[in-house]
C-alpha cells in the first residue's frame, strides 16, 4: 500500500508544478484495479464499441459466406439436375408415338422441359444450341398434340378437364408463353447464322397462337366451349398484365427486325412475315377477348393490355413504317385504338412513368435524349388514327369508328408530357447535336468529321420526325375536327353521353380543344425545328376559311364581352362555334386569301427567318381607315383591356392556348397579307376588329413584361410579341388605329425617363445594376414594346443613353471636350469626303471623341478660326451633303416623291466603295451622337436593314413604285402568264453593263406560269428589298454601331429613325424658338428689329419658316425635343448699318441682306426699320441658297 501511495504522489507532483500554466486534466479512473497504464472513460467506450462492431462484422461475414455457399451449392445442384433431366428427356423423346396422351405431355414432356429450359435461360440469359434443339422438339410435340382430334391425346383438353387439370394446364401454358416471349425477343432474322433461331421463333409464335385460340383446338366442341373460353381468357389476362413480357418482346423484335428503312427495300421471308403477324396477333389478342363470348368481359379486361400497348408498342419509332402494310389495319382498327387512347387518358400518370423507365433502359429507341418515348407515341397515334394520301393534302379521313374526342384529348395529354420533357430535359436545339446550326464557318471547318456526321444524322432525324406529323398540317384534318365540334355543339348533352361512353372522360369536342391540339403541335414543331418546323401547319391554319375569325370571336367574347362592340351571344363565350351570316361573309373574304395559298408560300417561306416586317409607307387607299373620333385622348382607357392587366398570369390555361394559336397563325398570315387586302378588302378582319386585336395584344405584352412574367408562358408571349410588332409596323406605314391605342397600357405607370434608360441599358448589357434590380422588368418593357412610350420620351431616352455613355467614357479617361488629346484633322473644302475618310475612318469608336477641324480653302490657304463645336458641325453637314449627293455615286434616290436616299448598288464595284459606305455610317453615327441634324432621309427599306428587320412585298412600293405596280399586275393577271414571257431572272445595269441574276437555281430556264407566278412575285420583291441591298446595309451598319449601340436604335421604327436624324415636322413652333434664342452684338428681346423679326416669321408660310431654319442651321427641321436641345443655341447677331440722313428723310431702309453662320447657328440680322423690308430681304436671302457669302 505504501508503494502504491508513493507512486500516486509521484504522479501528482508534475501536475501540481504546472497547475498554474495549464488547465487540469480529467480525473483518471481505473476500472481494472492498479494497472500499469490507465485509460479514460471515453477511450474505453470507443474501444468497446469498435470491438463490438468488429464482432458483428465477423458474424455478418460468416453468414454471407454461408449464404454464398448455399447459393453456389443450389446453383451447382440445379445445373447438374437440369443437365441430367435434359439428357433423360432427350432420350425419352426419341420414341413417344405410342405414349402420347394429354397427361403424358403435361407430366413427362412439359414438366421436365420447363424445369431445365427455365434454368438454362436463367443461367445463360441467352439461348444455347442444345436448348434450341430441345425447344424445337418440345414445340413440335405440343403442336402435334393440339392438332390431334383425339381428346385423350390433345394437350388442350386439360383446359376443359378437372379443376386440377385446368390449373396445371394454365400454369404450364403461362410458362410456355413466357419462354416463347423470351425467344421472340432474342430473334434476329437479319443474321444468316441464326436461321435455326428464326425457325424456333416461328414455331414458338405458332404455339402461343394455338394456345390462345380455342377455336383452333381439334378437341373443341360446343359442350365444353365455356370452360375452354374461361381457360383461354385467364391465359390472355396473363399476357395482358405484362408478366409474360410479351409486349416488351414484340417491341424488341419489331425494332431489331423491322426498321423503317427496310420496309421498302427488303422482301419479307415467309418465316419473318409469319413471326411478325403472329406477334402482332398475340399483342392484339386481349382486345378481341370479347369474341370468346364470355359474359364478364369489359373495359377492365383490356385496360392492362392497353397500358402495355401504349408503353411498348406505341413508342416504337416509326411504327406504321415498321409494320408490314398488310398488317397495319389491325393496329388502326377502332377496337384496338379507341380503348388504348381512352386508357391513356385514364391511366396517364402510370403510363408516362413506364415510358420514362423505357427511355432509361438499354432497349430504348435510338437517341432517347433527342426524341423520348412519349414523342414517338404521339407521332404513332396521329399516324394510326388517320388515313391519307401522301400525294394530296386535301384527301384524308380518320379511322372508321374512331372517337375524335378521345383522339384529340389523348394527343393533348401526351403532347403536354412531351412539352414538359422538352422544358425540363432541354430543347433539342440546345443539345450538342444541334450546335452546328448557326455556327460560323471557322468552327465548322475545325470540327471533328465524326461529330459533323453525327449532328447531320441527328438533324435529319428531327426533320423526318416532324414529317411523321403530316396529317396534322393537312387541311382535311382541321376541317373534320371543326365539323365534329359543330356537330357536338348542336347535339344535346344527354344524347352525346348516351351515344358515346367516352363522354364521361372527354365531354364534348369544342373549339378550345382543337385550339389546344394545334397550339401543342406548333410548340412541338418549333422545339424540334425552330427554323421552319411549324411553317406547314401555320400555312394551313392561316388559309383555312373562317378559322381565324372563329378563334378571334371566342377571344373577343372572353376579353371584351362587357364592351359595347361585342355581341350579346352568351354561347359565343362558351364555344365559339356558330353558323351566323357573319361567318358566311368572312368565309367568302378568307376564301379570296386562300386562293393559290400553296403557291404563295412555296418561295416566301424560305425567306422568313423570324424577323418581323417593318415600316413602309402605304400606297393611299380609297377608304380612310380612321374614323373621326379615333384620336380622342379620353379614349385611352378603352384600349387598356382590363382582364389582361396582369399579363399572361391573368388568363386561364385554355384561353392562353387559344390566344397562342391565334397570335401564331395571324402573325403568319400578316407576313403575306398585302395592304390592299388589309385596308381595302379588309380580310380577314374589319379595321375595327384590327384595332381590338391590337389593343388586346398590346395590353397583354406590356403587362406581361412590366409584371416580370414575360417568361411565364414563353410560347404565348413570343407569338403575341411577334403579332403585335407586325400590326404596329403596318400601322406605322399606314395608320389604322389612333396613337392613344399603343400608349394606353403604360399611360398611367410609365417610369421616369432616366430610370427607364438605365434599366434598358442594364438589360441590354446583361448587367445587374441597382436600377435593374429595383425594376427588373422595366428594361424588358422598353426592349420589347418601346412604342408604349411616346416618341418624344424615347428620344429623351436616346439622349440619356448618350449622356450615360459620355459619362462612362469620361470616367475611363477619354477626352470628351476640346483641349489636349482631342482629334485634330485638316480638311480641304474641295476634297472634304476624301480627307475625312483618310483621317477618320480608321478611328472606329474613337470617333466619339472631340474633333478639332481646320479647313483649307479652295485656294489652298488655311482658314482662320478656332473650333469650339461650330466647325465640326459644319464639317459633318458638308461631308454628308457631298457624299450623299447622288452625283457622288455612293447613294442614289428612290423614284418616289420623297426622293429618299439608298445606297447605290454600283458602289460595290467602285474602289473603296464598301469602305466609304462604312465610313458614312460612322458620319451619321457621329451626327446622332452629337445631336447634329442632317437634312436627309433614308429609304425606309434601307433603314429596316439597319434595324435588323426583314422586308416584304408591300414595302417595295416605297422603293420602286413602278416595279411594285408591275408585280401587282402579274399577281392579279387573269390570263395565261406565259404570254408575258417572264423567267426567274432579274436584269440590272451596273456601270454600263447589263447583269442577269437568277432568282433561284436554274431560273434562266424556268418560265413564269400561273402555277408559280406568286413565287416569282415574292422572289423579285425579296431580291430588291433584301438580297440586293443587304451587303451595302451591312457595311453602313458596321460603321453606325461604332458610335450608336444597336439597343439604342431598337427604340425606333424606320420612319422615326429618319426623324431622329433630320429633326421633326416640316414646320416649327415660333414661340419655342423665340424662348430659346440668344441675342448678341447689341440686340435684346426688346429691340425694335427683333420684335419685327418675330412678327415677320410668324406670318411666314411653313415652307418659308423651314427655309429660314435651313438658312441658319443647315437643317430645315427643328430638333425633336424643341430648340432647347439645338447645339449651338440659335443666335441673332446685330449687324449695325448706318443709313444717310437724306435716305431716312426719304423713307429709305437698310439695303444690306441678312447672312448666316451655320456652324454656329447664327443669323446676322441688320437693323431694319420696317417689317416689309425685313420680310423681303429675309425671303431673298433664304431663297438664294447662300449664307456666309452674303456677309
Amino acid at each position: 500500500m505504501t508503494h502504491e501511495r508513493e507512486r500516486e504522489r509521484e504522479r501528482e507532483q508534475p501536475w501540481k508544478s504546472n497547475s498554474m500554466a495549464t488547465p487540469p486534466r480529467k480525473q483518471q479512473v481505473s476500472l481494472r484495479g492498479a494497472s500499469a497504464k490507465e485509460i479514460t472513460r471515453d477511450a474505453l467506450l470507443e474501444k468497446v464499441c469498435h470491438e463490438r462492431e468488429l464482432r458483428n462484422y465477423t458474424r455478418r461475414a460468416a453468414a454471407a459466406a454461408l449464404f454464398i455457399q448455399k447459393v453456389w451449392r443450389r446453383y451447382h445442384t440445379t445445373k447438374k439436375v437440369a443437365r441430367q433431366l435434359q439428357e433423360e428427356w432427350e432420350m425419352s423423346m426419341t420414341q413417344y408415338d405410342d405414349l402420347m396422351t394429354s397427361g403424358w405431355v403435361s407430366s413427362n414432356v412439359l414438366r421436365p422441359f420447363l424445369f431445365f429450359v427455365t434454368c438454362s435461360s436463367t443461367l445463360h440469359q441467352k439461348l444455347q444450341i442444345t436448348t434450341i434443339k430441345c425447344m424445337l422438339t418440345c414445340f413440335k410435340t405440343i403442336l402435334q398434340s393440339i392438332n390431334s382430334t383425339d381428346p385423350e391425346k390433345n394437350f388442350c383438353s386439360l383446359a376443359m378437364g378437372t379443376l386440377e387439370e385446368r390449373s396445371t394446364w394454365l400454369y404450364q401454358a403461362r410458362k410456355l408463353v413466357s419462354i416463347c416471349s423470351f425467344i421472340l425477343a432474342e430473334c434476329d432474322h437479319t443474321s444468316l447464322a441464326n436461321q435455326e433461331n428464326v425457325l424456333l421463333t416461328a414455331l414458338a409464335m405458332q404455339l402461343i397462337v394455338a394456345l390462345t385460340d380455342p377455336r383452333g383446338w381439334k378437341s373443341f366442341n360446343n359442350v365444353n366451349h365455356i370452360n375452354a373460353g374461361i381457360a383461354v381468357k385467364n391465359l390472355i389476362e396473363f399476357i395482358a398484365t405484362g408478366k409474360s413480357g410479351l409486349y416488351s418482346s414484340v417491341r424488341r423484335y419489331i425494332m431489331n427486325s423491322n426498321g423503317p428503312l427496310r420496309r421498302k427495300s427488303d422482301v419479307l421471308t415467309d418465316d419473318h412475315f409469319l413471326i411478325t403477324a403472329s406477334a402482332i396477333t398475340l399483342a392484339l389478342r386481349p382486345f378481341h377477348v370479347a369474341d370468346l363470348n364470355i359474359n364478364d368481359v369489359g373495359l377492365s379486361d383490356v385496360k392492362d393490355a392497353a397500358e402495355q400497348y401504349c408503353t411498348f408498342l406505341l413508342t416504337v419509332p416509326w411504327l406504321s413504317q415498321c409494320v408490314p402494310a398488310v398488317l397495319l389495319p389491325a393496329f388502326k382498327h377502332a377496337s384496338v385504338l379507341s380503348p388504348c387512347l381512352l386508357t391513356l387518358l385514364i391511366s396517364k400518370e402510370r403510363i408516362f412513368v413506364e415510358m420514362s423507365k423505357l427511355d432509361q433502359s438499354k432497349f430504348c429507341s435510338s437517341c432517347p435524349n433527342l426524341i423520348p418515348s412519349s414523342g414517338w407515341a404521339l407521332a404513332n397515334i396521329i399516324n394510326l388514327a388517320t388515313e391519307y394520301d401522301n400525294g394530296s393534302g386535301d384527301s384524308g379521313r380518320f379511322v372508321q369508328g374512331l372517337d375524335c374526342r378521345v383522339y384529340v384529348h389523348s394527343v393533348i395529354t401526351i403532347s403536354e408530357n412531351l412539352l414538359c420533357w422538352l422544358e425540363n430535359c432541354g430543347c433539342p436545339r440546345n443539345e450538342e447535336n444541334d450546335e452546328y446550326i448557326g455556327n460560323d464557318e471557322s468552327s465548322i471547318e475545325t470540327a471533328d468529321p465524326d461529330i459533323l456526321e453525327k449532328t447531320a444524322s441527328l438533324g435529319s432525324l428531327k426533320v423526318s420526325y416532324i414529317e411523321a406529323f403530316k396529317p396534322v398540317y393537312q387541311q382535311w384534318h382541321l376541317m373534320k375536327l371543326l365539323a365534329m365540334a359543330k356537330k357536338d355543339f348542336s347535339m344535346p348533352e344527354a344524347d352525346t353521353s348516351a351515344a358515346n361512353p367516352s363522354f364521361e372522360y372527354c365531354g364534348k369536342l369544342e373549339l378550345i380543344d382543337i385550339a389546344f391540339f394545334y397550339s401543342c403541335m406548333l410548340r412541338i414543331f418549333s422545339s424540334f425545328n425552330p427554323m421552319g418546323g411549324s411553317m406547314p401547319t401555320l400555312n394551313m391554319l392561316s388559309f383555312t376559311p373562317g378559322f381565324l375569325v372563329e378563334l378571334w370571336r371566342v377571344l373577343e367574347g372572353s376579353f371584351l364581352c362587357q364592351e359595347d362592340h361585342v355581341g350579346n351571344d352568351d354561347k359565343l363565350c362558351k364555344n365559339g362555334i356558330s353558323g351566323s351570316h357573319n361567318d358566311i361573309v368572312m368565309e367568302k373574304k378568307q376564301g379570296r386569301v386562300a386562293k393559290d395559298a400553296g403557291n404563295k408560300w412555296t418561295s416566301v417561306l424560305q425567306k422568313i427567318t423570324g424577323k418581323s416586317c417593318n415600316d413602309v409607307d402605304y400606297v393611299q387607299s380609297t377608304n380612310s381607315p380612321l374614323g373621326p373620333s379615333l384620336d380622342d385622348g379620353d379614349a385611352c382607357d378603352s384600349w387598356d383591356v382590363e382582364p389582361l392587366r396582369r399579363g399572361s398570369q391573368g388568363i386561364s390555361k385554355e384561353i392562353s392556348c387559344l390566344l397562342h394559336l391565334f397570335c401564331a397563325t395571324y402573325a403568319h398570315l400578316l407576313l403575306v397579307l398585302d395592304d390592299i387586302e388589309f385596308y381595302e378588302k379588309q380580310v380577314p378582319f374589319m379595321l375595327e376588329q384590327q384595332r381590338r386585336i391590337a389593343s388586346v395584344l398590346n395590353t397583354l405584352v406590356y403587362n406581361g413584361f412590366s409584371h416580370n412574367n414575360g417568361h411565364h408562358n414563353k410560347p404565348l408571349m413570343d407569338a403575341a410579341v411577334r403579332c403585335l410588332h407586325l400590326l404596329y409596323e403596318r400601322d406605322c406605314r399606314h395608320r389604322f388605329s389612333p396613337p392613344s391605342l399603343w400608349i394606353a397600357p403604360a399611360r398611367k405607370g410609365r417610369p421616369p425617363i432616366a430610370a427607364a434608360a438605365r434599366a434598358h441599358e442594364a438589360v441590354t448589357a446583361n448587367l445587374r445594376s441597382a436600377d435593374a434590380l429595383t425594376s427588373p422588368s422595366m428594361g424588358s418593357v422598353i426592349t420589347t414594346t418601346p412604342h408604349v412610350f411616346p416618341f418624344e420620351e424615347r428620344v429623351q431616352m436616346f439622349r440619356e443613353f448618350i449622356k450615360l455613355d459620355k459619362v462612362s467614357r469620361r470616367m475611363a479617361g477619354e477626352v470628351a471636350g476640346p483641349g489636349p488629346g482631342s482629334i485634330e484633322i485638316v480638311v480641304r473644302r474641295d476634297h472634304i469626303v476624301e480627307d475625312g475618310f483618310k483621317q477618320l475612318n480608321f478611328l472606329g469608336s474613337r470617333l466619339k471623341s472631340w474633333i478639332n477641324v481646320s479647313f483649307v480653302s479652295e485656294c489652298g490657304l488655311p482658314e482662320a478660326g478656332l473650333d469650339y463645336g461650330g466647325l465640326s458641325k459644319e464639317f459633318l453637314t458638308d461631308i454628308s451633303r457631298t457624299a450623299f449627293d447622288p452625283g457622288y455615286g455612293l447613294f442614289s434616290q428612290t423614284s418616289t416623291s420623297e426622293r429618299c436616299l439608298i445606297p447605290n448598288t454600283a458602289a460595290r464595284l467602285v474602289e473603296n466603295g464598301m469602305q466609304m459606305i462604312e465610313f458614312l455610317g460612322r458620319v451619321v453615327g457621329k451626327a446622332l451622337y452629337e445631336g447634329i441634324l442632317l437634312d436627309y432621309s433614308f429609304s425606309l427599306v434601307f433603314v429596316q436593314k439597319l434595324l435588323g428587320r426583314y422586308s416584304f412585298l408591300d414595302e417595295l412600293s416605297t422603293l420602286d413604285p413602278e416595279l411594285y405596280r408591275n408585280l401587282m399586275y402579274v399577281k392579279h393577271y387573269e390570263g395565261d402568264v406565259r404570254e408575258l414571257s417572264l423567267d426567274f431572272t432579274v436584269t440590272e445595269e451596273l456601270l454600263g453593263q447589263r447583269v442577269v441574276t437568277e432568282l433561284k437555281s436554274g431560273g434562266k430556264n424556268m418560265a413564269v406560269t400561273n402555277e408559280n407566278k406568286l413565287q416569282y412575285v415574292h422572289a423579285i420583291a425579296d431580291y430588291k428589298l433584301n438580297r440586293q441591298i443587304l451587303p451595302l446595309a451591312n457595311a453602313f451598319y458596321r460603321g453606325l454601331i461604332d458610335l450608336i449601340s444597336p439597343s439604342w436604335l431598337s427604340l425606333f421604327n424606320a420612319s422615326e429613325f429618319n426623324q431622329l436624324l433630320s429633326g421633326g415636322k416640316h414646320d416649327f413652333d415660333v414661340d419655342d424658338l423665340r424662348s430659346n434664342t440668344r441675342y448678341t452684338g447689341g440686340y435684346s428681346e426688346g429691340s425694335r428689329t427683333i420684335k419685327l423679326f418675330w412678327e415677320v416669321i410668324t406670318g411666314f408660310e411653313p415652307k418659308e419658316r423651314c427655309m429660314l431654319l435651313k438658312f441658319v442651321t443647315s437643317c430645315s427641321r427643328a430638333p425633336l425635343l424643341g430648340f432647347k436641345h439645338l447645339q449651338p443655341t440659335f443666335t441673332i447677331h446685330k449687324v449695325a448699318c448706318d443709313v444717310p440722313l437724306w435716305a431716312m428723310i426719304g423713307g429709305q431702309d437698310v439695303d444690306r441682306l441678312p447672312s448666316a453662320s451655320t456652324c454656329y447657328n447664327t443669323l446676322k440680322l441688320p437693323t431694319y426699320k420696317r417689317p416689309s423690308t425685313l420680310r423681303n430681304k429675309l425671303l431673298y436671302a433664304i431663297s438664294s441658297n447662300a449664307g456666309f457669302e452674303l456677309s
